[in-house]
């Protein structure tokens, strides 16, 4: 199978999305088609979470492990220390191996039940997504990705602590990493800078969520840590009541947000999707980011 960063070919902007764990059959139906709905734009990769805390796991696991089988497209697997023996890790980075999957994103993850809990590993675990970093790498030919925070992860003191936590993860065998989302470009290109300033270049992935109702931007403002800025709840707040004006308008400031970025430099747009796929179809449109047919058919020679 292909690696997250061979599918980034840095001569044209590309994108990936991000799904979650169907919590029933019903929710399994809607997931799939919102794969299939997206499969034919050929995204660079998608992915599936574990979940709050490490919940849902064994659907991530499943999950994945049908991407693999049923489509043409390139899978990232999902994997967090929380609740995990290095043994049991073991295990699962062996049955992912055993599938074919060759792309991981290497979390530490939440504390189960309260993400804002004190972290408290395994006994036989691990402490640091750096380590996994390493089990990872020394357990396959595996291309890694970790997780960044534009606005610092919430347990750092400050951008300085955070962005040495992130070089030390990609240094320790991450090939790329993937940023929780942010409310303005500079958030993100600013992390860019900070982690460039420390001599490294590894690749560098923006999280972007389409703003498509309020209930997902106070999802956005809950994953980012962050408040919605004033221009923006200026330009959405007057539609609050009116679902198809903050629709149109939200799409609008996603658009402008993924435009920047482009502009910068930025070479794949990371899609969160929750399970839908017509907001995330509407923006590669808009953005012109669907390659066509021809690397689909390319991807499919790869998987076969």
């Amino acid at each position: 199978m292909t690696s997250v960063v061979a599918r980034i070919p840095g001569d044209r902007p590309v994108f990936s999305v991000e799904f979650m764990p169907p919590r029933d059959d019903a929710d399994e139906r809607r997931l799939w088609n919102s794969i299939r709905s997206l499969e034919g734009l050929d995204p660079a990769f998608v992915s599936v979470t574990y979940g709050a805390g490490g919940s849902s796991r064994d659907r991530t696991i499943r999950t994945t492990g049908r991407v693999v089988r049923e489509t043409t497209l390139v899978s990232m697997a999902h994997l967090t220390a929380v609740d995990h023996s290095v043994a049991e890790l073991r295990n699962v980075i062996g049955w992912y191996a055993e599938l074919g999957v060759r792309n991981v994103l290497a979390l530490r993850g939440d504390p189960p039940g309260d993400p804002m809990g004190d972290w408290v590993r395994h006994p036989e675990g691990l402490e640091y997504a750096e380590e996994l970093v390493r089990l990872v790498r020394e357990l396959g030919d595996f291309c890694v990705g970790v997780s960044a925070f534009p606005y610092g992860h919430p347990r750092s003191a400050d951008l300085d602590i955070d962005t040495e936590y992130l070089v030390r993860k990609l240094r320790a065998g991450a090939d790329f990493a993937i940023a929780q989302l942010f409310f303005e470009a500079d958030d993100f290109l600013r992390m860019r800078d900070r982690v460039a300033a420390r001599g490294c270049d590894a690749l560098l992935l923006p999280g972007v969520m389409p703003l498509t109702t309020p209930k997902i931007l106070s999802k956005s403002v809950e994953l980012s840590g962050a408040q919605v800025p004033g221009w923006m709840a200026d330009r959405l707040g007057p539609f609050a009541d009116d679902p198809k004006a903050f629709r149109a308008a939200g799409m609008d400031v996603t658009e402008e947000l993924s435009r920047r970025l482009l502009a910068e430099g930025v070479e794949c747009l990371h899609f969160y999707t929750f399970n839908l796929s017509k907001a995330t179809k509407e923006m590669v449109a808009r953005l012109d980011l669907a390659p066509g047919r021809e690397p689909v058919e390319a991807n499919l020679r790869s998987v076969g």
